[in-house]
């Protein structure tokens, strides 16, 4: 066996993830929120780029001009110009290159109330507003507020009262008694030390409380929950109608009486990331840029790097910045070019749900886009990841037009949204009485030409929250 080294020369394919690539990548699987944050923190870290102010209608002539230079420039990117060469052919007045500042508006500029959000009123704030008005010692007070700050989101005492009587040195009967003030506060059941509490709170103040139905939230509540109201007649020696009237009155109680006071913080907006409209008979896409920043290239850098030296520090760094800048462009671009031919193939094959609802949905899979695109499953897959359509139809998650199905009577595939849109249907006309069985289901969809089994039916049933037909009965 002979060691030594040799010289090889060797044809090889590998791929290779630059980070322009990478960052193209994420851009593409970024949604409108996403991008507008990374977009801000490129502003801080790249000098050249700058966030035009002007973006939109009304442009003068100059913020014109610069347009048709930054044109030329990203044209000529793909061509790797000579930077140096394409600045200093370009002439810049006195007052090009300065920074912009903000400029106030106008005494007679509108406002919209889209400029303005409500305020919102929390659990706590509400409590302690109506704590206010209950006469009471200064020392009760502090522990009355001390109980209130001690509620979850839900209303909930997260502390016994075991707990508070010996930390604030007062005895059981009388930390029972400042709870049972916060108790009677608004709304109704809160201040309860668990769910039966705060669902005896509520019947008595609603008038029902009677020694059956609170024997019912103290012992037969989860037979309530998982509609087991036979089991509840047998105990109580009543019959199942009574035991049903009692569960509807339990069911129209609140079991979580704060979460009607969400803070704002817990409030959740949906910028859509494109819009389709029916224009003239046709469904136009058009990708939302109202919220994405209008991104220029600094004029004071750029005249910067064009009267520098060619090898100085100076240079080499806005010179590099200027290749990052003109990349991150050229991938927003990239990025509203794909999203645009995504949606518009969806639109294309979705066309019978926009024209009549969502029981005509298809069935579509990531690769019959990418088929029809031209592109890989994966870069699908990142142009509706977490992105958001507004339609005539209303918002939808992209991803809700990709659906798995069954097959229909001609062969056709029916997604899975649009069979669960009949079986609403199917369960929202049955009789109450007689509530329709997942086999009695199977037989009517197959009379509309669905093939379906009954394991999917209950499948379809179950997530949508439907129980089965033993429990939706009616006595």
């Amino acid at each position: 066996m002979r060691l030594g080294y040799d010289l090889t020369i060797e044809q090889a394919q590998k791929l290779v993830m630059t980070p322009e690539l990478i960052q193209a990548i994420q851009i593409l699987q970024f949604n409108t929120q996403e991008l507008e944050a990374y977009v801000d923190e490129q502003v801080l870290a790249n000098p050249i780029l700058e966030i035009d102010p002007q973006d939109g209608e009304g442009q003068s002539d100059r913020e014109q001009a610069e347009e048709k230079d930054e044109t030329s420039l990203r044209s000529a990117a793909d061509s790797d110009p000579d930077w140096i060469e394409q600045l200093k052919e370009r002439e810049y007045d006195d007052i090009s290159y300065k920074q912009w500042q903000y400029q106030s508006r106008s005494e007679g500029s509108e406002y919209t109330f889209e400029q303005f959000v409500g305020n919102h009123v929390s659990l706590t704030e509400n409590l302690m507003f109506q704590l206010q008005f209950v006469p009471m010692k200064k020392s009760r007070r502090l522990v009355a507020k001390y109980m209130i700050e001690s509620l979850d989101e839900n209303g909930y005492l997260t502390q016994s009262v075991e707990e508070l009587a010996g930390q604030f040195h007062l005895t059981l009967s009388e930390t029972e008694e400042i709870l049972r003030i916060i108790q009677g506060f608004d709304p109704v059941g809160v201040g309860a030390r668990d769910l039966k509490e705060c669902l005896k709170i509520q019947l008595r103040h609603r008038g029902y409380d009677q020694p059956l139905i609170l024997r019912v939230v103290d012992e037969y509540l989860e037979d309530v929950a998982n509609r087991r109201l036979s089991n509840i007649a047998r105990a109580l020696s009543i019959t199942v109608k009574e035991v049903q009237e009692i569960s509807d009155v339990i069911r129209s109680l609140e079991p979580k009486p704060g979460r009607q006071f969400e803070g704002s913080d817990a409030t959740r907006y949906i910028v859509p990331d494109v819009t389709v409209e029916k224009i003239d008979g046709e469904y136009v896409v058009l990708v939302n840029e109202s919220s994405t920043p209008h991104l220029t290239l600094s004029p004071y850098y750029q005249k910067m790097l064009a009267e520098s030296e060619k090898d100085s520090n100076i240079n080499q760094f806005l010179t590099g910045r200027l290749n990052s800048a003109m990349w991150l462009i050229k991938s927003i671009e990239q990025r509203k070019q794909t999203i645009y031919n995504v949606v518009s193939a969806v639109v294309k094959y979705q066309q019978d749900f926009f024209e009549y609802g969502a029981k005509h949905l298809k069935t579509l899979t990531l690769k019959q886009i990418a088929d029809e695109v031209g592109i890989h499953e994966s870069t699908v897959s990142r142009s509706i990841n977490g992105k958001y359509m507004q339609s005539p139809r209303g918002v939808f998650e992209l991803k809700y037009f990709f659906t798995s199905g069954v097959s229909g009577g001609f062969g056709e595939g029916i997604a899975s949204e649009s069979i669960k849109t009949l079986i609403r249907e199917i369960v929202d006309s049955e009789d109450p009485k007689a509530p329709k069985s997942d086999q009695a289901m199977v037989e009517i969809l197959q009379q509309k030409g669905i093939r379906i089994s009954r394991r999917t039916v209950a499948k379809y049933r179950d997530e949508m929250h439907v129980a089965a037909s033993s429990k939706r009965k009616r006595y």
